[in-house]
């Protein structure tokens, strides 16, 4: 999997690729992830990449022909998914991951100041993604989380595919807690049934910790995959929602 990133900024991008999963994964050749600078491509020797809005306003955005030249020239032809972080897009979850994880090639449009013209996104037909209902200063950030989470669906990024059928979210569920060394600490103890060895024990412990989580933090998540999860989950969310008090907000989500 080929992806590009387009920024003013490549040096706030480039050192995140250089660490951790995804360092270890560009470094490997398992993904190839390269970052651009836009003003390559910049409509005059003074590199002027953006201008004053037309109506007025504060700010700038970055000008059409720029971006889309950048965009036409990495993508040589080749069929690409443009995605342009942007707070009006539709939002990033797991399932959008997994979507983009299925895509030979990504190209990130990274904004700045008050975005890129309209016609960008209309023009290279950009798929607009949110990660959340706030406004950061550029689109680096948000492309970074994006690309971490489309990444790690891809095979052999993460060193133990387990974790990543573990990850919050993808069963609908929010991660169990995890413990380790000391088994002591500050008042707290880790649970007898982790220390026990009885595997089905702990699986039942974890998965019942998932649902309680879930439960008291998002419950809208399973209110929206609980007819989808295996009848002994399904039974399991149920119980937990009893003891939780919050048996109605399940019942009724199943009619």
């Amino acid at each position: 999997m080929r992806c590009d990133i387009l920024t003013l900024f490549p040096q706030a991008v480039e050192p995140y690729l250089a660490v951790g999963i995804l360092g270890k994964a560009v470094a490997s050749g398992i993904v190839d992830v390269r970052v651009h600078d836009l003003r390559r491509w910049a409509i005059n020797r003074y590199g002027q990449v953006d201008d004053e809005i037309y109506g007025g306003g504060p700010g700038m955005a970055i000008l059409a022909p720029v971006a889309v030249a950048a965009v036409e020239e990495l993508a040589g032809g080749d069929r690409v998914r443009v995605v342009l972080p942007d707070p009006r897009g539709r939002i990033f979850t797991q399932e959008v991951a997994k979507e983009l994880a299925f895509q030979e090639r990504l190209i990130f449009l990274c904004g700045r100041y008050e975005g890129f013209d309209a016609r960008v996104a209309q023009i290279l037909q950009a798929d607009e993604v949110s990660i959340g209902d706030y406004v950061v200063s550029g689109g680096e950030l948000p492309a970074l989380v994006i690309l971490d989470a489309v990444l790690r669906q891809v095979r052999g990024v993460v060193g133990d595919p387990q974790s990543v059928v573990q990850d919050s979210f993808t069963l609908g569920l929010l991660d169990f807690p995890v413990y380790t060394r000391p088994r002591h600490f500050r008042g707290l103890a880790v649970p007898d049934v982790l220390l026990s060895g009885n595997h089905e024990a702990i699986r039942r412990y974890r998965l019942r910790e998932s649902l309680r989580l879930t439960l008291q933090r998002r419950p809208e998540l399973l209110q929206r995959y609980l007819p989808h999860l295996p009848p002994e989950v399904q039974r399991l969310a149920l119980e937990m929602a009893e003891e939780l008090g919050l048996h109605n907000l399940l019942a009724a989500d199943r009619g």
